[in-house]
């Protein structure tokens, strides 16, 4: 056959591919706006032909977005908000706008919850971690599947005398056991449980019914909802979390360096900042030596908040409210069941299976993040870093490694507490990702992600299979 012979079959085939994805998740044909918004704000991807799918790493922006930011920027003098003076009186303004537009978009109430700007979700929950009255009384309950920056808190919660207890994830599909949970949580409060609304290394979605729970048994709930806003819909009436941390690039692009802690006004009253700064207090005196917070959210918002960025939030939320989060989700959800399908089937000669997922095969309590790792035709391992770097070399933008979440890592990979132990015998002050690396081998030090988010298409899923089978012995 010629080149344009198989050109033609190559078209046939991806059309009869694309006639059996539709037959078989006909709810897709309701997500037809994605494929409009595609080809009119995100063309660059086609245009310089990207096949985008690292989605949990960060969402992608819109060029409409960006226009009107700038369009919003060249029509107005905006200045530091903390003064009174016109310019600054014109940045409050947008400020609080996009402040409000928040807690509207996740329906909070205002009067029960603040919206509180952060450089990121990391930002946010470095807030309650470093504020929250932790102490000998006090538990700090976390799953294992938790990203670092919820970690990192149970530093600040030792450091005070707390206890900190994980609560594990059981492969295959690194779900809680829910008798596991409700045995730590009946230990008591008081004290504060974190978990995340949706795995950014598995695409688990942890139930959202576990805030109530923790919360009658005496504990404050964080919610780290970074992974799950960007396709689910989180109602602040119906479930109601005492402090909840998000990043905006995650759930549409940009702006970038912005973020936000959500938290109920009687949660943020019960912690204790160990600082003040600019724009923290209402007065503060050298020669008396005394500060006086602010109310939230100015409490908990250091120096001058990114005034000029703020108000793009705004305009990113009403991209989404103009989209609507449900047809995202869901055409994220027939993609994901796709490309599931496709991946657990793919088989070498020897009849081995060529990659094994991480995390749930079916879409039950789970989003669009899909992590796994190539093995060869006799169950040798691919180094993920192979994978990375030929799908770099094909254009495909995936995301390799551990995502700073090593307790999911930690349970998919199969690595035990003792060879962790003995990893870090020794190494106190130091250790590098090469010495980690090496001393976990044969099991290896990471996997591979691939995430569908607001721009994803089936173009884009099947690109991606087509990559995967050319792993195929």
């Amino acid at each position: 056959m010629d080149a344009v012979g198989q050109d033609q079959a190559g078209l046939r085939a991806a059309r009869e591919e694309l006639e059996a994805f539709l037959a078989a998740h006909p709810a897709y044909a309701s997500t037809r706006i994605l494929d409009d918004l595609r080809a009119r704000d995100y063309r660059l991807l086609d245009d310089l032909g990207h096949v985008y799918l690292d989605y949990t790493g960060g969402s992608l922006y819109a060029e409409s977005q960006i226009r009107a930011h700038a369009d919003l920027l060249a029509s107005r003098v905006l200045g530091n908000p903390h003064s009174t003076n016109p310019t600054s009186l014109a940045a409050t303004e947008m400020v609080e706008r996009a402040r409000a537009a928040v807690l509207r978009f996740f329906n909070a109430p205002p009067e029960e919850y603040a919206a509180i700007f952060t450089p990121n979700a990391t930002g946010a929950l470095k807030l309650v971690g470093e504020a929250y009255p932790f102490d000998a009384a006090r538990r700090y309950v976390l799953t294992f599947d938790n990203h670092n920056s919820v970690n990192g808190i149970r530093e600040y919660a030792r450091a005070r005398g707390a206890t900190v207890a994980y609560v594990p994830v059981a492969p295959p599909d690194l779900r809680v056991e829910k008798s596991r949970l409700l045995a730590e949580l009946d230990r008591g409060g008081p004290g504060l449980f974190a978990y995340p609304a949706q795995s950014n290394f598995s695409g688990v979605q942890h139930p959202l019914e576990w805030i109530a729970l923790a919360q009658s048994r005496g504990f404050e709930v964080l919610l780290d909802a970074a992974a799950f806003v960007p396709t689910n819909r989180l109602d602040l009436r119906r479930v109601t979390p005492d402090f909840v941390s998000l990043s905006f690039y995650k759930m549409f692009g940009y702006p970038t360096g912005i973020g936000c802690l959500i938290g109920r006004r009687e949660a943020l009253a019960r912690l204790r900042r160990p600082w003040f700064a600019g724009g923290t207090i209402t007065v503060a005196s050298v020669q008396g030596d005394r500060h006086y917070l602010a109310d939230p959210p100015a409490a908990f918002e250091d120096g001058t908040l990114n005034y000029l960025g703020i108000p793009a939030v705004e305009i990113g939320l009403r991209h989404l409210e103009a989209v609507g989060i449900e047809v995202i989700h869901e055409r994220v959800r027939c993609l994901t069941a796709w490309l599931l399908d496709r991946l657990t089937g793919l088989r070498h000669r020897s009849g081995a299976p060529l990659a094994r997922v991480y995390g749930p095969v079916d879409m039950t309590m789970r989003g669009g993040t899909v992590t796994f790792n190539v093995y060869g035709p006799y169950g040798d391992p691919i180094d993920h870093r192979v994978v990375e770097a030929q799908a770099n070399a094909a254009g495909i933008s995936l995301r390799t490694g551990c995502f700073c979440n090593p307790g999911g890592g930690e349970m998919a990979l199969g690595l035990s507490q003792d060879e962790l132990a003995a990893c870090f015998t020794g190494a106190q002050n130091r250790l590098t990702l090469d010495d980690f690396r090496q001393c976990i081998t044969p099991k290896g030090s990471g996997a591979v992600r691939v995430s569908l988010g607001i721009a994803s298409t089936f173009g884009d899923a099947h690109h991606f299979a087509r990559f995967a089978e050319g792993w195929r012995g």
